[in-house]
C-alpha cells in the first residue's frame, strides 16, 4: 500500500556508503504530520487522508480551517495535502504520521514545485540549437522558423521564449539512504525539485 507524507526541503550534502561510495543526498525535514481527514467512498466518493503540515498561527487561519483542524485536535497548519491509495484502516483523525513510516531502502517519488526561473528564450527553455556565431549570420539565438507559410498562423504548442520553472514536478524512484526518526530527517539519492525550504510531498513509488 503507498504511504506518504510531507517535508521541507533543507538542502543536499553526501554521505560515504559501508563500501566507501560517495552518495549524493537532499535533505528532507518532515516533521509530524498530522491525518486530519479520512475520506472514504460512503462520504466523500472516493479513498484518500489529509494529512496537514508545519504549524501556522491562530491569527492566520480562518474560522472554517480552525473547525477543521479542532476535530484532530491539532493547532492550524500551513499546508494540507490528500494521499491516496493508502490502506485507511491504519489511519484515524489526529494521528501523528512520522518518518520512521519509511525505512532505509524505500523507493519513493517526489513530488514539488521546481524553481522559477522567470522569462527565458527558446534554448534554455527548450534546448533548441542556436544559429551559427560569425560569417553575417543574423540568427544567433532566435526561435527559428514560425511554421510553414500556408496556415499563415503560428500552430499551437510551438515552442517559444516565455516564463519556465514554477511547475508540479514529479520525480520517480528516488531511493531513501538514511532516516533519522529523532530529527524527523530523511536523506534521499539525488536530488529533487524546489528551492531550499521547499514544500515536498514524498509518497511509496508508483513504478517501483
Amino acid at each position: 500500500m503507498t504511504k506518504g507524507i510531507l517535508g521541507r526541503k533543507i538542502g543536499m550534502t553526501q554521505v560515504f556508503a559501508e563500501n566507501g561510495d560517495l552518495i549524493p543526498v537532499t535533505v528532507v525535514e518532515a516533521a509530524a504530520n498530522v491525518v486530519l481527514q479520512v475520506k472514504n467512498n460512503e462520504t466523500d466518493g472516493y479513498e484518500a487522508i489529509q494529512l496537514g503540515f508545519d504549524d501556522k498561527r491562530e491569527k492566520l487561519s480562518n474560522k472554517p480551517e480552525k473547525g477543521h483542524v479542532a476535530k484532530a485536535n491539532t493547532a492550524p497548519k500551513r499546508f494540507v495535502r490528500e494521499f491516496n491509495g493508502v490502506d485507511l484502516a491504519g489511519y484515524e483523525v489526529g494521528q501523528e504520521v512520522k518518518v520512521d513510516i519509511f525505512a532505509e531502502g524505500d523507493v519513493v517519488d517526489v513530488t514539488g514545485i521546481s524553481k522559477g526561473k522567470g522569462f527565458q528564450g527558446s534554448i534554455k527553455r527548450h534546448g533548441q540549437s542556436r544559429g551559427p556565431m560569425a560569417h553575417g549570420s543574423r540568427y544567433h539565438r532566435r526561435p527559428g522558423s514560425m511554421g510553414p507559410v500556408a496556415p499563415n498562423r503560428v500552430f499551437k504548442g510551438k515552442a517559444l521564449p516565455g516564463r519556465m520553472g514554477g511547475d508540479q514536478i514529479t520525480v520517480q524512484n528516488l531511493q531513501i539512504v538514511k532516516v533519522d526518526a529523532e530529527r524527523n530527517l530523511l536523506l534521499i539519492k539525488g536530488n529533487v525539485p524546489g528551492a531550499k525550504k521547499a514544500l515536498l510531498k514524498i509518497k511509496t513509488a508508483v513504478k517501483a
